[in-house]
């Protein structure tokens, strides 16, 4: 079985705890070996861009984790197309270890990745491994308008109430019924049939859950039944925003995307 670990997120308060860093990647990558208690890990992955890192510190640590045998390849989770280029290029030019996949995230109600990302990793050869098929639960068909859905997830999650995403589902219930599939093989069929996806990543929570998924891995999706999604979501258009998405440092701060107030004179 392959062994999958990720770095970046924070793991403390300590600034030296997250991030992608060399100091932090060296750190967090021998706690991961000694909690999996094995000796390599298959796959690697920064979790998420770390704007105060040059890529070139991030890529030369991995780079140094291959050679010693601690790795085996790397990969980049929601990573905007423009960081993955950088990336690619980055490793050429230096002769480092490439970023081999991608994890974004992408489901019927987020199809952004459509537009560059997967175009992009496409071009490199990357491995696509896209998380949240099911957007976060939304396409289990639990989550209904008016209805108690019993996710405990449901008061925590802003994108588990967007009433733009329920209106979206409220349309895909119907289409599932006439296409006879559950809305869960619905959307998870449409995750893997793009060209550029490699695998979806589920998240099962009982056994029951995972029968489920498993019962619907010979599912094709028919042109028409894509057509019809196309229309009710448009190709390259995300339906809200997942909480945990990848948000740019200038869309978060104020000051990042302001000129000081001194300096916002036209003349």
């Amino acid at each position: 079985m392959a062994v999958v670990a990720p770095v970046g997120r924070p793991t403390g308060r300590a600034p030296n705890r997250q991030g992608a860093s060399r100091r932090w990647i060296m750190t967090a990558v021998e706690d991961s070996l000694r909690r999996l208690q094995t000796d390599h890990i298959d796959l690697y992955q920064i979790h998420r861009v770390d704007p105060g890192t040059d890529v070139e510190e991030t890529l030369s640590a991995l780079t140094d984790l291959i050679r010693s045998g601690k790795v085996r390849a790397i990969g980049s989770s929601t990573t905007p197309a423009s960081d993955i280029v950088e990336a690619q290029w980055v490793a050429a030019r230096r002769n480092l270890e490439p970023f081999r996949t991608e994890q974004p995230p992408y489901s019927i109600l987020n199809r952004g990745i459509e537009r560059e990302v997967l175009p992009v990793t496409q071009r490199y050869g990357m491995g696509v491994l896209v998380w949240g098929p099911l957007a976060q639960g939304l396409l289990t068909g639990r989550v209904r308008r008016n209805q108690e859905n019993g996710l405990r997830r449901a008061h925590l999650f802003k994108h588990l109430t967007d009433e733009r995403r329920i209106d979206v589902v409220e349309q895909l219930v119907p289409l599932a019924a006439e296409a006879g599939l559950p809305m869960t093989h619905l959307a998870t069929a449409f995750a893997i049939a793009h060209p550029g996806v490699t695998s979806a990543i589920i998240g099962p929570r009982t056994a029951e859950h995972l029968d489920d998924f498993l019962a619907g891995l010979d599912v094709v999706l028919g042109d028409d039944v894509l057509d019809r999604i196309d229309e009710i979501v448009p190709p390259g258009t995300d339906v809200g925003t997942l909480d945990q998405n990848y948000v740019p440092p200038a869309l978060e701060s104020a000051p990042l995307r302001r000129r000081p107030r001194a300096e916002r004179a036209a003349g």
